[in-house]
């Protein structure tokens, strides 16, 4: 049963954020509000707490947790935001949680978004950042962890760097990824009823802006359609409430059929990135995601039944 502080935060996306996806016109009027208010940096409250560095990466910038000494794992976060909203503070809060009780060190790009900017710079930045990472880190003990938009560029930057020989991350975290923007499934527009926070209309305008001329169904865009033998052992985080849920259980299925580890969180009467948002499912949530992580640390070769 969801908590009522849950039902809570449905009830005021349901009547706020969810208009940023009723139409194309509405997605451009809060991208634009977006601009005139939104700062990428990390609250002072973390600067506080953590060894934060800033360095640059293709002209954008690039914060760098430390890990805690000793420690050799590091996380690549890639903020969602429909690829045209910047980082906010409900991400860092997430990535500071992580560092904290992980000991993790945690990069941080905030990669170029549109309409200002495409896919092909997004990925341009996120993938010189990960070669970056690859010369002082093994590909092992790196985890791609995205939310969103941010789960959907995880997957398909792992794609990506197959293509050019590099190696996968030693895993992923995926929480409510955008894997399918085809819309090829009739379930996604029984979904949009009842999730509280994302509309088809907007999100397919955010994808236009940032896609490139690419078509929708393809790989680069909708990873489900790609080579899904690449990826390394995923935790997947997916609500009942989000209409991006049915193509991220198909996404389950076929990564599992594709010989990849697949951890998979289904959670009844959760929306759209829920373990971003302070409520008693999103610490269950991010309890989950730390067992996970620490169980890959203990055992890197370790294989998770799936659920």
């Amino acid at each position: 049963m969801a908590s009522i502080r849950s039902n809570v935060v449905s009830f005021v996306l349901k009547h706020t954020r969810k208009k940023a996806f009723s139409s194309p016109e509405a997605m451009h009027r809060w991208i634009q509000h977006a601009r005139r208010k939104q700062s990428h940096q990390p609250p002072p409250a973390i600067i506080q707490r953590f060894d934060v560095k800033t360095r640059s990466v293709d002209g954008f910038p690039v914060y760098e947790i430390a890990p805690r000494d000793g420690g050799t794992r590091r996380i690549l976060y890639l903020h969602g935001g429909a690829y045209v909203f910047e980082i906010t503070s409900y991400h860092w809060a997430l990535i500071a949680e992580m560092a904290e009780r992980l000991g993790f060190g945690v990069t941080v790009p905030i990669y170029p978004i549109a309409p200002e900017h495409d896919f092909h710079d997004m990925f341009g930045m996120v993938g010189a950042v990960y070669r970056g990472m690859l010369e002082e880190t093994a590909a092992s003990e790196i985890v791609f962890m995205g939310d969103s938009a941010g789960g959907n560029m995880a997957v398909v930057l792992t794609m990506m760097m197959a293509q050019d020989g590099l190696p996968a991350p030693g895993s992923h975290v995926l929480i409510s990824p955008g894997l399918d923007m085809s819309l090829t499934n009739p379930d996604v527009f029984a979904a949009e009823q009842h999730d509280p926070w994302l509309g088809i209309p907007g999100g397919l305008e955010a994808v236009r802006l940032y896609s490139a001329g690419m078509d929708r169904s393809d790989w680069h865009i909708s990873p489900l359609y790609g080579d899904l033998t690449v990826l390394p052992t995923t935790l997947l985080l997916t609500g009942s409430r989000d209409l991006l849920t049915p193509d991220n259980l198909i996404f389950a299925e076929r990564a599992r059929a594709a010989g990849v580890d697949i951890e998979l969180v289904h959670e009844e009467g959760m929306f759209h990135v829920w373990p971003l948002i302070n409520m008693p499912e999103a610490r269950r949530a991010r309890d989950r995601i730390v067992t996970f992580l620490s169980r890959r640390e203990r055992q890197p070769g370790l294989a998770f039944a799936a659920e």
